[in-house]
């Protein structure tokens, strides 16, 4: 009689899961770094989980997850140079791996996973690709975001994402992309991308796109790690500041989002005493010293939008009026629609919420998927008394809401201006 492995298979595919999402970047990192081929290493460490889930389903769970699955990728690794019809120009990587997997063969203790997910944020944002697909490809590797995700942060399609992201490891393999930080000469080429990166894995983090909570600490806080490891790369940079600045600003406020049970808290309703005020001191010191450089940046003006919250006792209290200018900057500077979407939501507070509505009907024709789009809209119908169509926004919003938290959120909104008629 065969063995029933049906608690096992359970367990086995939780742990995949929760591997897949918290250590891809490690993971694909470590195994790059030895093969020097990213679609190999990608199809490697791909395999690999496949065959986690038949073993740990079979055999339960090994004492270190991760380093089997590191192990497992490497042996997938040599299988494939074995086979390789390039295998004298794969000599080099082959012999590493054998050497490797000799050692864990030897030793007692899993493979050691180096940290190499600064350097895979740098090789794929290689100036080979263009912007948006550096960030997109980045994010997708070294976080594991899902590509619905990714299409979410980009306003575009999960189809058209995909083609994007498989064109890109393509070309990476290619071109021949090496897998490092490069020299600080040629950082200016790929500063931008690298910090565009750090930041949406942090929004990721803050905001989950998908699943039942609405904060991933851990991306919240690898997101602050790398932003400090920037830094240290480039001390004095004000962008790598402002960067900084911006995601421990935004991070102060984690606590008060949510309730005990969990439920969405929005900003105008959350207690400011439950801010973190040791965040909010760094940050708006880090932030002084960047716009003291004199370069503003888009990160910088985030930042002090962050900071003007930070600083004001009451939400009342915001300098509303100063954000929509730097809203206005921002779109001024990098024409991203998204500063306007944010800036018709700061006009709402500086002056009314009808001049926000029309500010947001120029808007509409560019966000009919874009789910923030759709929850604002309905919030400042909702504040104008215009019930019918604030329903109407709240579905669409609602619809487009892959976060459970963020949906019953909406939800109970909708159900609540039933009391308001």
């Amino acid at each position: 009689m065969a063995p029933d492995c049906s608690g096992h298979e359970d367990s086995a595919r939780e742990a995949i899961e929760a591997l897949a999402r918290a250590d891809t970047g490690r993971l694909l990192g470590a195994l790059l770094r030895d093969v020097r081929d990213f679609q190999l290493a990608e199809d490697c460490l791909q395999e690999a989980l496949e065959s986690a889930l038949v073993h740990w389903s079979r055999n339960g769970l090994p004492g270190s997850t991760a380093g089997w699955v590191l192990q497992t990728a490497r042996r997938k690794a040599i299988d494939r140079f074995r086979r390789a019809r390039n295998f004298d120009r794969k000599a080099e990587e082959y012999a590493l791996l054998i050497e490797l997997d000799q050692q864990a063969v030897e030793s007692d203790e899993p493979p050691v996973i180096p940290d190499e997910r600064l350097r895979l944020i740098f090789t794929c944002c290689h100036p080979a690709l263009d912007g948006k697909t550096r960030v997109a490809l980045t994010l997708r590797t070294l976080c594991g975001l899902t590509t619905r995700e990714i299409a979410r942060a980009f306003v575009d399609t999960t189809e058209a994402m995909a083609q994007r992201l498989v064109r890109a490891r393509h070309k990476i393999t290619k071109a021949g992309i090496p897998f490092e930080i490069p020299e600080p000469a040629q950082w200016a080429e790929r500063l931008d991308s690298v910090l565009s990166v750090i930041y949406l894995i942090f929004n990721e983090g803050y905001s989950a796109t998908e699943g039942t909570g609405l904060l991933r600490q851990d991306l919240c806080l690898e997101a602050i790690r790398l932003g400090r490891l920037m830094l240290a790369l480039a001390p004095g940079d004000a962008e790598c500041e402002g960067l900084l600045a911006l995601m421990l600003l935004n991070h102060s406020r984690a606590d008060a989002r949510t309730d005990d049970e969990g439920k969405m808290i929005p900003l105008d309703q959350q207690d400011r005493n439950r801010w973190r005020k040791a965040e909010i001191e760094e940050g708006c010191r880090i932030l002084d010293q960047a716009l003291a450089r004199g370069s503003a940046g888009l990160f910088q003006q985030q930042a002090a939008v962050s900071a003007l919250h930070a600083q004001a006792a009451h939400h009342a209290d915001t300098d509303w009026p100063q954000i929509v200018l730097l809203y206005e900057a921002m779109h001024a500077r990098s024409d991203n629609p998204v500063y306007l979407l944010n800036r018709a939501v700061a006009l709402s507070y500086a002056c009314d919420p009808d001049q926000a509505l029309t500010a947001l009907a120029t808007l509409e024709s560019g966000f009919d998927g874009y789910q923030p789009f759709h929850a604002a809209k309905a919030d400042l119908l909702r504040r104008t008394g215009q019930h019918d169509a604030a329903r109407q926004s709240y579905r669409r919003a609602i619809a487009l809401s892959g976060n459970e938290r963020e949906r019953q959120f909406l939800i109970d909104r909708m159900a609540a201006i039933a009391g308001q008629i």
